[in-house]
């Protein structure tokens, strides 16, 4: 039991870190903002390279179910496992715009 604890706790840690952490090398360039490469850099050790899912749930088509203000709203505040304020600003309006065309 104590070891599937550990487990739990320590895969959890390694996918927070995953999710998380850097400064602002995706740049916060207002014109250059590429939602696609954001999303690599930024989320998709935990949404999987394709959208497809992994840690955090599958984004593939994501605008079906969300508008780009309530991912926007996710990314601000952050939503079960997933920390808040991932990317800000524009680059947050860029990657939420560009899953909510994901349908």
């Amino acid at each position: 039991m104590k070891k599937k604890l550990l487990a739990l706790l320590m895969g959890t840690s390694i996918a927070l870190a995953a999710c998380g952490g850097g400064g602002d090398e995706a740049g916060g360039d207002k014109a250059g903002a590429d939602p696609e490469k954001l999303f690599n850099q930024k989320c998709s050790s935990c949404h999987g390279g394709n959208l497809e899912g992994g840690v955090g749930p599958k984004l593939s088509d994501v605008g079906s179910r969300l508008s780009q203000e309530d991912i926007e709203g996710i990314i601000a505040k952050g939503q079960g496992s997933m920390p808040a304020k991932l990317l800000e600003g524009d680059d947050a309006s860029a990657v939420a715009e560009w899953l909510a065309n994901k349908k």
